[in-house]
């Protein structure tokens, strides 16, 4: 088993791309559009779309969660370029159930500062609470992407279950969020 080497990123640009394949981590090579692919692009998306809601300075709470996650979103990555089939003899971090405890107790400290919700919530109110609305879309979509994938083939253990969670927490953050700066959620009005 080796594990994982730590990029030392001299050149940007390979050319090894130019044919349209991809390597995943223990260096098989698969198309750019594969479903494999598609779904760490995802996980990747939700990170950017974590990086902008970061640039909008949250509340610093908010904000200490945010940056963890966003470790944890290379550690799905890791998880998701690494095939099932050759995790025994490719080591690197992986997603665990420590995350995903992680995250549900990230909720219920947000949780329990928040009024229960009578209506649905739409998203905005700040800049930031908007952002992590955008997040929590992307985040969705990655875990129906990673849906698709585990009718095809086996992924880590933990990581539908962290994706789903991540969703949840997004969510309950940009009400979090709204409410430490002091703007009212907007709310779904069914008669308009």
């Amino acid at each position: 088993m080796y594990l994982l080497p730590m990029p030392k990123i001299t050149k940007v640009y390979t050319k090894k791309g130019d044919d349209g394949t991809t390597a995943l981590g223990a260096g098989s090579r698969v198309a750019k559009d594969s479903l494999r692919v598609e779904c760490y692009g995802t996980v990747d998306e939700t990170n950017a779309s974590i990086g902008e809601a970061l640039a909008s300075r949250p509340d610093p709470r908010v904000a200490e969660m945010l940056r963890r996650i966003q470790n944890e979103l290379f550690h799905l990555g890791s998880d998701l370029c690494v095939p099932e089939t050759d995790k025994a003899k490719v080591a690197g971090p992986r997603i665990e159930e420590r995350h995903v405890k992680a995250l549900e107790r990230d909720i219920d400290l947000l949780q329990k500062e928040l009024p229960p919700l009578a209506n649905f919530v739409l998203p905005g109110g700040t800049v930031s609470a908007a952002r992590l609305h955008v997040a929590r879309t992307v985040c969705r979509r990655a875990e129906r992407v990673l849906v698709s994938l585990l009718h095809k083939e086996p992924v880590g253990k933990f990581a539908l279950s962290y994706l789903n969670r991540l969703s949840d927490f997004l969510f309950v953050a940009s009400r979090a969020e709204n409410r430490a700066k002091g703007v009212p959620e907007p709310v779904w009005d069914s008669r308009a």
